[in-house]
């Protein structure tokens, strides 16, 4: 497992970069500052994952561009990030007509890459508490890790919007008016989750190969 300390530190630099810049006249001052509360605490999760845990560099890495993406997210309030703007000025193509979206699409992009791009986090983490060799069974803890998170991070979403104004939630959770956007969040963190474990599988296939 490689750990190359000046990596982190440049990981965490640029963490706090993007999210003063993004805290530059954000669209809602109070749901910006909820969401930039959760990407501290899981900024701290992943130093002490990387302290006590021992987690690779590149899983933090990894881990610091879902916060580079998140933190985008949360500057718009999720519902209203210009991805669709900016892939008409720098592509010259429209991202909506493409695929026929009716509604922002940011915030599922934000659910599929905390799939994907923790997972690698979540096999060593699981690795270092449990003790487990087996790749197999590190997967499918990480998987479990995923659909509880995942859960849980939902549920903690409608209780604090139960708390909130009818506008105030609706700014905050994003949902859009689609009462299935929960389950369609969770379900493409699985997803990621699942492509990860494939990429995951194979690394370690190939490397034993290598080895014999």
């Amino acid at each position: 497992m490689q750990r190359n300390f000046k990596s982190v530190v440049v990981s965490t630099m640029a963490v706090f970069i993007v999210m003063v810049l993004a805290s530059i006249e954000p669209l809602e001052w109070s749901s910006y500052l909820l969401h930039q509360l959760g990407t501290l605490i899981f900024l701290e999760l992943m130093l002490f994952s990387y302290r006590y845990w021992h987690i690779s560099s590149r899983s933090y890495v990894l881990a610091s561009m879902f916060l580079f993406i998140h933190i985008i997210g949360a500057r718009y309030l999720y519902s209203y990030v210009p991805y669709d703007d900016w892939t008409q000025l720098i592509f010259g193509v429209s991202l909506n007509d493409l695929f026929g979206w009716q509604r922002n699409m940011y915030d599922r992009l934000v659910h599929f890459s905390y799939g994907l791009l923790l997972f690698s986090a979540m096999v060593e983490s699981s690795k270092f508490i449990f003790k487990i060799s087996s790749i197999k069974l590190l997967i499918a803890i990480a998987l479990m890790i995923n659909m509880s998170s995942s859960l849980l991070y939902e549920l903690l979403e409608w209780g604090i919007a139960a708390t909130l104004s009818p506008e105030a939630a609706e700014a905050y959770n994003g949902q859009q008016g689609d009462s299935w956007d929960a389950h369609k969040d969770m379900a493409l963190a699985l997803l990621g989750g699942l492509i990860a474990a494939v990429i995951t599988l194979f690394q370690t296939r190939h490397k034993r190969m290598i080895i014999e």
